[in-house]
């Protein structure tokens, strides 16, 4: 198997650039760099590197491969909500050129990061992928899009899939803490106060960033006649929480550190709480590797190791709002 990863060094890239080097697929990477200099570990190269724009990527290019495993994107609500339009340039125009090109080059499968904030405010508890789609936000807004185009695009040469990721948190090489449970853990870590920026009620379906990176290739390997242009919800029926239920979490692990309602973002319009029958029917051997509790424990030693403190808290390093406000640029200059 041949596959093309866009965004390869991000927070689940690396994860997945990874794994399919210990699964002996021959991997290609397109990345532009938004976020070079944030990695804090050392990170697996895949077997071909390409620093650009996936954009670019022409027909030609695309050629040859047996799947595209396409991350890259504006990845966040804040940053989406920072220029709306290169959210949507990046995350929907681009996305639905690209799969039109690899359609073109004869790329038979093509699997969508996307993402259960699609469901934003959750008219009902445990969504399923029939639930009306809620997005409150231009990040979301523009992965409600790209899922209607990529069903237009379907037939019986091209498949799409859908992975509509829950909220991604734990340990990877190019660390993020704009996330909610890295968020609370590295508060706690920083200042001893598990800052809740809300009233703490919001629910979540919860993943660890390495295990989305698992089923992209559970995905990639599965039946096409299984998976062909469906939606899928990526987690675990066990893994939703309230925000407040992470923040018990992070005490557990550090006692000392005080829970604090900050109520500066005021109420969270997103709050969703979902169920993942469906990808435990089409992939009853796919199984979740952490658990919300295992993950943290992992990501506490991670920050004890590498002396994580309040210089990085409050630093540009982990937190991508801050890092692309240097990088911004290479999203409008392109060659």
């Amino acid at each position: 198997m041949k596959v093309l990863v866009t965004g390869h060094k991000g927070y689940i890239g690396t994860h997945l650039t990874e794994l399919l080097k210990n699964e002996g697929i021959e991997s290609t990477g397109v990345d532009i760099g938004l976020f070079d200099g944030c990695e804090w570990e050392n990170t697996v190269k895949p077997d071909t590197e390409l620093e650009m724009d996936f954009r670019d990527l022409t027909v030609d290019m695309l050629k040859g491969y047996d799947a595209i495993m396409h991350l890259a994107a504006i990845s966040n609500d804040p940053m989406g909500e920072l220029d709306p339009n290169i959210t949507y340039d990046v995350n929907l125009h681009g996305t639905v050129a690209l799969a039109k090109k690899a359609k073109e080059a004869g790329v038979p499968r093509f699997l969508f990061s996307g993402s259960c904030s699609v469901y934003g405010k959750g008219e009902k508890p445990d969504l399923d992928e029939s639930a009306n789609l809620n997005p409150v936000s231009a990040y979301a807004v523009s992965k409600v899009e790209v899922e209607k185009e990529l069903h237009k695009l379907a037939d019986d040469t091209f498949s799409p899939v859908i992975l509509r990721n829950s909220t991604a948190y734990g340990h990877s090489p190019n660390l993020r803490i704009d996330l909610v449970v890295n968020n609370l853990l590295a508060s706690a870590k920083s200042y001893g106060d598990i800052r809740i920026k809300s009233d703490g009620s919001p629910w979540r379906p919860l993943v660890h960033c390495r295990d989305i990176a698992r089923a992209f290739i559970a995905f990639a390997k599965a039946p096409r006649e299984i998976i062909h242009d469906q939606a899928v919800n990526i987690g675990a029926n066990e893994e939703n929480f309230q925000v407040r239920d992470v923040a018990d979490k992070v005490q557990e692990l550090m006692p000392d550190a005080n829970i604090v309602y900050t109520g500066e973002v005021g109420e969270d319009p997103r709050n969703y709480r979902v169920k993942f029958d469906l990808l435990n029917k089409l992939l009853p051997d796919f199984n979740l590797s952490y658990s919300l509790g295992s993950g943290m424990e992992e990501l506490n030693s991670k920050y004890i190791e590498h002396g994580f403190g309040k210089k990085d808290f409050e630093g540009d390093q982990f937190v991508r709002l801050r890092a692309l406000g240097k990088s911004l640029s290479k999203l409008t200059k392109r060659q």
